[in-house]
């Protein structure tokens, strides 16, 4: 049986190609297609969190798992001036 993915990979790989008109030297683009609506099926099955990979490559952690931030510490308060 043929999953969603692995068939929205393959009308990727035939739209690229129709594109082109079947031109060998391209074929890297097909490539390239398939590959792009195969992540596109991953992201709407759910498989793929887009907040997650951004996170992943800014190197910061995603929204749903940070803390809360703590607000800053108030300034300190004056000394009184002795005169």
């Amino acid at each position: 049986m043929i999953t969603r993915k692995q068939f929205a990979a393959f009308l990727g790989f035939a739209f690229v190609a129709a594109w082109i008109g079947f031109n060998f030297g391209y074929a890297i683009l097909c490539l390239a297609g398939a590959a792009a609506f195969y992540v596109a099926a991953a992201v709407l099955d759910g498989e793929v969190d887009l907040a997650e990979f951004q996170a992943r490559l800014g190197g910061r952690q995603a929204t749903s798992d940070a803390p809360s931030p703590s607000p800053p510490p108030p300034p300190p308060r004056p000394r009184p001036r002795v005169q």
